[in-house]
């Protein structure tokens, strides 16, 4: 088993740009809010990103209707989820872990503009 960092660099880029929004915003807007912040931020520093990315979900191999939208998919390989709240809950966590299994994606940031005094980023991986 390799001690290596999943995206290392790239999780490094995304998370200067949450400090950045956290910065400047602070605590306490609803998530909409830092999501377009961080639209604007990435955008501006030329990091490569989908938003809100229907991610098609199945059941025993049958496609359902029904789809999840991450708020964030960077570079096509990490998936960052946005939260405003007092504390990450683990149904907070099991949602990123669904995305990822959905998506084939091996990384996914759970990030908390609710905490004070910085935002929090939890690394999640398959």
């Amino acid at each position: 088993m390799s001690n290596k960092i999943l995206f290392k660099d790239e999780s490094y880029e995304i998370q200067g740009a949450i400090f950045d929004v956290y910065r400047e915003m602070g605590c306490g807007f609803l998530e909409a809010v830092y999501q377009e912040c961080l639209n604007k931020e990435f955008s501006k520093r030329g990091i490569s990103f989908v938003a809100q990315q229907a991610l098609q979900l199945s059941y025993k191999g049958m496609p359902l209707q029904q789809t999840y939208k991450p708020d964030f998919i960077w570079y096509g390989q990490i998936i960052v989820e946005l939260k405003a709240v007092k504390a990450i809950a683990p149904e907070h966590k099991a949602q990123v872990i669904n995305y990822l299994k959905a998506s084939n994606i091996r990384l996914g940031l759970l990030v908390n503009f609710g905490s004070y005094p910085k935002a929090s980023i939890t690394r999640l991986a398959l």
